[in-house]
């Protein structure tokens, strides 16, 4: 089975298109939350997410957006984006948001995997660097968990008690590029795909990737989208300017 992983979308339709559009052959398609947020789009990508499969995570921002929690754990611009996106979203995507799952998500057809947004023992802690990330490549039951939150594409890996982290090697920041690792047995993985809609890793191309069961391989993804288009969008919503300009940067 080859899985398309998307995470933190965030309301930028243009970004979710253009990964949907450059993703490699998959089978399903599995989201490890944040669907709204930041972004002027809301009500598309969350219709748009729908659409592509029934496997998700909630995120910290779908949590807000939905009113499940309320924004005063965000700073200002987080916050007046998720009040803004509350407001503009409709009843039918708002009501799907409250239902999403807290991770972590186990699924039968894939024992090794587990789906998680920020990590497994708290659904808002970001795993940001190694230390982060000992504790569950320690003491997980499962090979690997998928990760999102942090909106910085790579991974973490234990093996025979030495933990480390591995990000993708990419030639450029300009054009669709893909950049893949072998899984190995006896190894430990906690592995984040990028985010679609607001990188924070310094490549503002729209980041995802691909897991193949079968091959055990991770494949890692770029693709350029739209960024003028999301970022008119925003600027047109009277949303925080920052919220466009940093498209540009990744951060």
């Amino acid at each position: 089975m080859r899985i398309l992983l998307v995470s933190d979308i965030h309301s930028n339709l243009e970004a979710l298109e253009a990964c949907l559009a450059a993703a490699p052959e998959h089978d399903r398609v599995f989201n490890l939350g944040d669907v709204v947020g930041y972004g002027a789009s809301p009500n598309e990508v969350t219709v748009r997410a729908r659409s592509l499969g029934e496997v998700f995570v909630r995120g910290n921002h779908d949590k807000a957006v939905s009113g499940i929690e309320n924004v005063e754990s965000f700073n200002p611009v987080a916050g007046l984006a998720a009040l803004w996106n509350r407001d503009h979203l409709d009843h039918v995507n708002l009501n799907w948001l409250r239902g999403l799952p807290q991770g972590p998500v186990k699924l039968p057809e894939v024992p090794e995997v587990q789906l998680v947004h920020g990590a497994p023992d708290d659904e808002d802690r970001y795993v940001v660097n190694v230390e982060d990330a000992i504790g569950v490549l320690a003491t997980s039951d499962v090979p690997v968990t998928f990760f999102g939150h942090t909106h910085i594409q790579g991974l973490f890996r234990m093996r025979s008690g030495v933990a480390e982290s591995i990000y993708p090697e990419y030639a450029s920041i300009a054009k669709a590029e893909s950049w893949s690792l072998e899984l190995e047995s006896g190894t430990t993985y906690m592995i984040n795909p990028g985010s679609v809609g607001q990188p924070r890793d310094g490549d503002w191309r729209a980041g995802f990737g691909v897991f193949d069961t079968l091959a055990r391989t991770m494949t890692f993804c770029r693709s350029p989208y739209d960024l003028r288009s999301a970022q008119e969008r925003i600027f047109s919503a009277n949303l925080p300017p920052r919220l466009a300009t940093r498209l540009a940067a990744g951060r």
